[in-house]
């Protein structure tokens, strides 16, 4: 595949993301990827294995199903409309279609193995025509990290079991009242997710929280992280392409600061969370700890 249709690919795929709340208009889809709107449709399916209504469709589903999951004070309509649906009854044809389950099943008991399997192949596609990242190491700051306690949910096995983690970190935040506008959201990177078998990667979900942690149902465990010097940039964007970023931050920023990483993994901070935002506006610092 040529650089110049991967781009075009590359500039259409991200309009469709940045424009979920409008109707489709192919006609601007087509002028962002600069193709002839007669010949976009067809150049979009054969590129993505997927019509262009059909990806925008999925995508509309997939922030649904995070409110459905994550977000139990939304209601199933307001999930509806903003999902472009006229009412409850199309919206839960068309959900249960995809994914074999109503809303309201879902929002129950989620399968998450079924959403993997329709979403993991989407994520593998955006992944291939996302640029490779050369940072601008102007952009990294070097601060000094207070120490932090926080509450942990330890996840260990393959990247498909993050969904149910969430929810069960989730729903232990929501019973002791620490939503993320109260406590900050903290994620440990132990592993490269692309160099590390996948029963062996490992995967924390973390929330402030000073004192210890009490005896639970949900696997939460009190941890620390601890002061230090830290290399720190920002990312926008689902987390899932941040592994770029991270490479860069390793491959370029790391060599030309003749900075040494210290012996704690790579921690994320976030700022603003799918499905509160759209999922291109979801933001993070990224920090590496230094010697």
């Amino acid at each position: 595949m040529t650089t110049d249709v991967r781009l075009r690919l590359q500039r259409s795929l991200i309009e469709v993301e940045r424009s979920l709340e409008n109707p489709l208009d192919v006609g601007r889809l087509a002028k962002s990827a600069s193709i002839s709107r007669f010949h976009f449709q067809r150049q979009f399916s054969a590129l993505s294995g997927v019509s262009v209504a059909e990806y925008r469709r999925l995508l509309l589903l997939k922030q649904a199903g995070h409110k459905l999951a994550y977000r139990s004070a939304v209601s199933v309509t307001d999930i509806a409309f903003d999902a472009g649906y006229e009412n409850v009854e199309s919206f839960s044809r068309a959900f249960k279609r995809v994914f074999g389950q109503s809303p309201s099943a879902f929002r129950s008991a989620p399968d998450w193995d079924i959403w993997h399997e329709i979403y993991q192949p989407l994520t593998e596609l955006k992944g291939q025509f996302m640029p490779d990242i050369m940072l601008d190491c102007e952009s990294v700051r070097i601060v000094q990290f207070p120490e932090t306690q926080v509450a942990a949910l330890e996840h260990r096995g393959p990247q498909s079991g993050l969904a149910v983690a969430a929810q069960r970190f989730i729903a232990w935040r929501r019973e002791n009242g620490l939503p993320p506008t109260k406590s900050a959201t903290y994620n440990l990177l132990f592993d490269d997710p692309k160099s590390t078998p996948p029963e062996d990667f490992r995967f924390d979900f973390c929330c402030e929280f000073s004192g210890p942690v009490a005896a639970n149902d949900f696997g939460i465990v009190r941890k620390t992280i601890p002061a230090g010097r830290c290399a720190v940039l920002e990312h926008t964007g689902s987390l899932d392409f941040a592994e770029a970023v991270i490479r860069s931050l390793y491959r370029d920023w790391l060599p030309q600061s003749r900075e040494e990483p210290r012996d704690f993994p790579l921690f994320v901070k976030r700022l603003t969370l799918f499905p509160d935002v759209p999922e291109h506006e979801s933001a993070c610092e990224i920090y590496l700890p230094l010697r």
